[in-house]
């Protein structure tokens, strides 16, 4: 594995790759290294347990959906000390995603664009993957699975692509994360309108009622939804995860506004964006969350992690746990150490 002193030393050859090709190579130096048993030479972890929707993080630092899609790398990601991994989003049929390229660097931001449109090799890879992975069958941590829909499903028939995704990855998660906030996807964020949501999270919980029956076991399911929301929206939406007991919100997805990047090179893209311009928006929707929602639904809060005081960040305004993944890309494997030993140092 990568020590944390090298990455400064490895990133300009990274950064010379075209993103998205630099993201493949990565994971796929990730699954050799885990192959090899290289993982097992990264140094330990010291456990910071947290007992979020009723499971039982090793530590309150994970992995945010998007970096692997079909699971193909678990055991890799695993070994870099993360708490929990959200694999996704995954939607019933594969799909390539948008035309490329759909990746752009924004280094003078610490930022990062994507429009990749949910590419993935569909639901049933990722669940072989799953349970192909040592990281499963030794459970040694906890797995969020992230569920979406196909680009080729009409918006009104969204809820289909939910329920069938919902159903497959049931029996192999920890927690299953609703992405409805994905820019990237045509028409997608209508559903975190009042209406379509409350429609939305009651098949959800009804199904998952019937599930938990069949398996004889409960799944929590978790909510990601967009920092492109006002007060007011926030309100409506902490209000329909109340209503229908949903066990935990993701705080934030990917941001559509391009005020502080607008001036640099690729920052009109179209996609989501992500990095340290979304840090600010991120927090500002985990406060107004924690507002409505007091500890009745727990928060994990994403967006604009680049370091462990960034994290605690995050925790103070509310957040129970936080995902980290642009931040990565800028400072390298070590930032997942970084937030952990933050968090602890400010936990006594």
């Amino acid at each position: 594995m990568i020590p944390d002193f090298a990455y400064p030393i490895i990133r300009p050859f990274l950064f010379a790759m075209d993103p998205e090709n630099a993201h493949l190579f990565t994971l796929s130096s990730m699954r050799t290294a885990a192959k090899l048993g290289l993982t097992a030479l990264a140094p330990s972890i010291t456990p910071l347990p947290r007992k979020v929707m009723g499971l039982d993080f090793p530590n309150p630092v994970g992995l945010a959906a998007g970096l692997d899609k079909n699971g193909s790398c678990i055991d890799g990601l695993a070994s870099l000390g993360f708490g929990f991994l959200e694999l996704g989003t995954v939607t019933p049929r594969p799909q390539p995603g948008n035309p490329k390229p759909r990746m752009f660097r924004l280094p003078d931001a610490k930022g990062l664009i994507n429009r990749m449109g949910f590419n993935n090799d569909g639901v049933d890879v990722l669940v072989e993957n799953v349970k192909a992975s040592r990281f499963y069958q030794k459970k040694r941590g906890i797995l969020g699975l992230n569920i979406g829909k196909n680009a080729v499903t009409p918006i009104e028939k969204a809820v289909d692509d939910y329920l069938i995704c919902l159903e497959k990855v049931y029996p192999v998660a920890d927690y299953i994360a609703i992405n409805i906030s994905s820019p990237n996807t045509k028409n997608l964020r209508q559903l975190q309108g009042e209406s379509e949501l409350d429609n939305l999270l009651g098949q959800l919980t009804q199904a998952r009622e019937t599930l938990a029956q069949k398996h004889a076991r409960y799944v929590p399911l978790a909510l990601k939804i967009a920092p492109d929301i006002d007060d007011e929206q926030t309100v409506h939406i902490a209000d329909a995860l109340l209503r229908h007991k949903i066990d935990g919100v993701i705080a934030t997805n990917t941001t559509i506004s391009r005020d502080a990047v607008k001036h640099l090179k690729h920052g009109l893209e179209t996609g989501g964006l992500s990095g340290a311009p979304v840090k600010d928006a991120s927090t500002h929707v985990i406060r107004a969350l924690k507002k409505v929602l007091g500890d009745a639904i727990p928060i994990i809060g994403v967006g604009g992690i680049l370091s462990g005081e960034d994290a605690q960040e995050k925790i103070d305004a509310g957040a129970s746990l936080v995902q980290v993944l642009t931040g990565m890309i800028y400072s390298g494997p070590g930032l997942v150490r970084n937030c952990i030993q933050t968090l602890r140092r400010n936990a006594q």
